[in-house]
């Protein structure tokens, strides 16, 4: 039986860093003595990121061959965890064009292993009845193997962790329908795995002998239906049984619908993650043990998995969320602090007030907007909104926060994006719901010229054609509750909990 060996200093290059998986696969190669480097598009977006200090950062895109050089320069592994989730028709084309950019580029390198994790693939069932996006991971995965690069592939169904799309998918489903009419595919087996046995295994990999160039299917011990994996998280979370009614007549695009409905996530993701358990995914062998062997009660059980999800998910200590793999925004998109402006017009409703508290007081406050917290001011405004984000195919309102206190560049805020963050002065959302335009939400602490903490507020919006103009005139009559209010709102709250440190005037502004 084969063992990995140790680190030594290795350098491992990971994509998809600031993703669910990626950003918490780096801090497990560093715990093992390995040189982490990752490839970014955003590099901003590491860099809050605990471990963000002990890694190299490399600007780049896996789609673009020319960016990749840097990035291999000295690296000895490869991770490649990147996907399209796009439900456009042409997102193959570009998972295809990546995945030979990188394997060309790491053959070019010289390095010695590739890593990459994908999908479970049906046992007997034709890679053309896959479904689109199981076929695409499979197509990348026979790319990566075909590369002349020692590569292994892993193939997991469903990952089980805080934050992961399917066990929030799972935990909503399960907690707000007592009673729940479901798809067919509700009495589909599978064969989950924790997150943190999938870890494992990808950090292991590192170190496989340079003979093994396959794929791996792994998986944790239970096979499960998702009507039992319902079942085990309404007993593991202390609910009573649900009562599951499987439909027939609800399509995968249908049943994605509903779980964007009731869910946090949206319907283009859930797509994907249904059409995958249209047939049964079970592992076909454990090869894996022969290099990565078992430990006592490793992998996890299933119902350990949920419970250590949930007791994450309880104490807020979600490291990454699905949500965190969006980019924020286009690089070419324009910025709020462009001049005059290069992008074309931009409106702004402005809202500044002095405050009767600190400047870490009214920062606590900013921060911790969102989520649980609400936006301070007319609630029922926001939600409609969300739900009407919902309705056209949007993220909506329900992403929540990825953490209670603290933000970090690229967490996903309910329907808005962290775009910037100067921890203690400023606070620059962008918007990620359906609109004829950009959109951005700015929140600044600051002091005025008599040393009394000050806060301002800008929201921004740069339309497109004739609908964004009228978007725009047709909100602005409510920005006085809405923005008006939440700025009120926020002073208050900051001066209630932090209050007599500026002595300023709490009604001005």
């Amino acid at each position: 039986m084969d063992t990995p060996t140790p680190a030594d200093g290795a350098l491992c290059l990971v994509t998809g860093a600031s993703g669910y998986i990626g950003g918490r696969l780096v801090p497990e190669l560093l715990d093992r003595g390995y040189r982490v480097r990752c490839l970014a598009r955003h590099p901003d977006k590491l860099r809050d990121f605990p471990w963000s200090d002990r890694v190299e950062t490399v600007r780049g895109d896996v789609t673009v061959a020319e960016s990749l050089r840097e990035a291999f320069a000295g690296a000895d592994v490869a991770y490649y965890l990147v996907h399209s989730m796009s439900s456009t028709a042409r997102f193959e084309d570009a998972d295809r064009r990546a995945a030979r950019a990188f394997a060309a580029e790491a053959r070019s390198a010289g390095v010695r292993r590739i890593v990459y994790l994908g999908g479970l693939v049906p046992a007997g069932v034709p890679e053309n009845e896959l479904s689109p996006h199981l076929r695409s991971r499979t197509e990348v995965g026979r790319i990566l193997l075909d590369s002349g690069v020692p590569t292994a592939v892993l193939r997991a169904a469903v990952v089980i962790g805080s934050g992961s799309a399917s066990f929030e998918m799972l935990r909503y489903l399960t907690e707000r329908l007592p009673v729940m009419v479901t798809p067919t595919w509700v009495d589909t087996r599978v064969q989950p795995i924790a997150v943190r046995d999938v870890l494992r295994y990808l950090a292991e990999s590192a170190a496989l002998p340079a003979d093994v160039n396959r794929a791996f299917d792994v998986g944790g011990p239970d096979v499960l239906t998702y009507r039992q994996m319902m079942e085990r998280y309404a007993e593991v979370a202390g609910l009573r049984k649900r009562l599951i009614v499987p439909v027939p007549v609800l399509t995968p695009r249908l049943s994605s619908e509903w779980i964007g409905l009731v869910t946090p996530v949206p319907s283009s993701l859930a797509r994907p993650l249904t059409e995958s358990l249209r047939h049964e995914v079970v592992c076909a062998e454990h090869d894996i043990a022969r290099h990565v062997p078992d430990l006592p009660g490793r992998p996890l059980p299933f119902t350990e998995a949920l419970r250590l999800a949930l007791s994450r998910v309880r104490e807020a200590r979600v490291t990454t969320r699905w949500s965190s793999a969006s980019p924020p925004g286009a690089p070419s998109d324009p910025l709020p602090t462009d001049p005059d402006w290069a992008g074309g017009s931009l409106y702004t409703d402005e809202r500044s007030r002095a405050v009767d508290a600190s400047p870490e007081a009214l920062w606590r406050v900013v921060e911790g907007v969102g989520g649980e917290n609400g936006w301070y001011s007319f609630p029922l405004a926001w939600a409609v909104r969300g739900w009407a984000d919902r309705l056209v195919g949007g993220v909506g309102l329900r992403r929540g926060r990825r953490d209670a206190d603290r933000l970090r560049v690229g967490d996903a805020l309910d329907f808005w994006r962290v775009e910037a963050i100067e921890r203690g002065r400023l606070l620059r959302l962008r918007a990620e719901m359906r609109l004829p335009g950009l959109a951005w939400l700015e929140m600044a602490v600051e002091r005025d010229e008599e040393g009394r903490t000050s806060y301002r507020q800008r929201a921004l919006f740069h339309p497109r054609g004739l609908a964004g103009q009228a978007y725009w005139w047709g909100v602005s009559p409510f920005h006085a509750v809405v923005f008006g209010g939440m700025a009120r709102n926020i002073a208050r709250t900051a001066e209630k909990t932090g209050g007599g440190g500026t002595g300023a005037s709490p009604g001005r502004g």
